[in-house]
């Protein structure tokens, strides 16, 4: 498994969602979710849903006026990642 870019916090709560809930996941069950933690506009949340598509954590799919998302990299393998690369820097391997 390769080493996965860290995520910014933003990006980071949105996987969360994602991956705790029933994918595909389309945008306005994101949205909703994350108004219940914080209020973000419409266009920061497209904004990381953007990023992290073309950081190769999501895939779009477009079904008539919505977009559904999928992860494509597994909680899992990117809290594997993290604890790598966290030791890593601490420890030096």
């Amino acid at each position: 498994m390769k080493n996965l870019r860290r995520l910014p916090d933003g990006e980071l709560e949105v996987m969360q969602i994602i991956w705790h809930g029933d994918t595909p996941m389309p945008r306005p069950v994101i949205e909703k979710e994350l108004a219940e933690s914080k209020h973000l506009a419409a266009t920061t949340i497209l904004t990381f849903l953007t990023r992290l598509c073309d950081k190769g954590f999501l895939t779009m799919e477009k079904q008539g006026r919505i977009n559904y998302y999928t992860p494509l990299i597994s909680e899992k393998d990117y809290l594997a990642s993290e604890s790598r690369s966290i030791l890593n820097r601490l420890y030096g391997g």
